[in-house]
């Protein structure tokens, strides 16, 4: 133990701690159904957006900005837009998957508590293109880390988030008086949950399944054979050695 804790300069976490994470990551579920009717207290709130804006970010730009939507009236315009854009998506899916796609609940706009709309300001450090000068699109991926910061932390409170995708950017913007420099990243539907599912919900429908990870895993260069030891290691957990929900 004293060895393992020199090599990493004895900051790694306990056991606890350590479950605690993995917990949140592996128990997280994108909710639509079964939001309740509780309010969110606004200090369980500001702990969620401190921990998005504690997010990594290239160059230190920090690009995102928060939209918090209470409004009865302009969520239900939200969830018009939705209903717009999901009759637009219709076509595109596998016929013998359309019946099932009417069925799925993806929205739980005004169901929840609030509404929280993510943005990414895309001139933020326009004087810096640290990070950004070979790949651009780093301010977008940086947002999305504080998304996800926003929704692991949910989860270690309780908090239930669905993100609405199916949603034409445009029409949001002009919704929200979005400037046009700015742009919506995530949509998300936020509060109290009476359960978090054991699956998530497109698995447990027969939507899809989660991929076997060794399948994912290459070596030195793209489809590159090899890491058998690892892929090994990956097989053999299979959640054995993983934290319980």
């Amino acid at each position: 133990m004293q060895a393992r804790a020199a090599a990493t300069g004895g900051d790694d976490f306990d056991q606890l701690a350590r479950d605690a994470v993995y917990r949140a990551m592996f128990t997280r579920r994108d909710v639509r159904s079964h939001f309740v009717a509780d309010d969110l207290d606004d200090c369980v709130l500001a702990r969620l957006l401190t921990a998005a804006h504690h997010a990594p970010s290239v160059g230190y730009m920090q690009p995102w900005n928060f939209i918090v939507i209470r409004d009865g009236e302009r969520r239900r315009q939200v969830r018009d837009l939705f209903l717009a854009a999901r009759e637009q998506e219709l076509p595109a899916i596998e016929a013998e998957r359309q019946a099932l796609y009417r069925k799925l609940k993806l929205e739980g706009i005004c169901e929840s508590a609030l509404n929280l709309c993510i943005t990414c300001d895309r001139q933020r450090s326009q004087n810096s293109p640290l990070g950004r000068w070979h790949n651009p699109e780093m301010d977008l991926y940086s947002t999305v880390c504080a998304v996800q910061n926003f929704w692991l932390a949910a989860r270690a409170e309780g908090v239930g988030v669905g993100w609405v995708s199916i949603i034409e950017t445009e029409a949001l913007k002009r919704l929200l008086s979005i400037p046009e420099h700015i742009t919506p990243i995530a949509y998300l539907c936020v509060g109290r949950v009476s359960e978090f599912a054991p699956k998530p919900d497109l698995e447990a429908h027969g939507w899809g399944k989660r991929l076997p990870l060794p399948d994912l895993v290459m070596s030195e260069t793209f489809c590159g054979a090899g890491e058998a030891p690892l892929k090994s290691a990956i097989a053999r957990l299979r959640g054995a050695d993983l934290p319980k929900p």
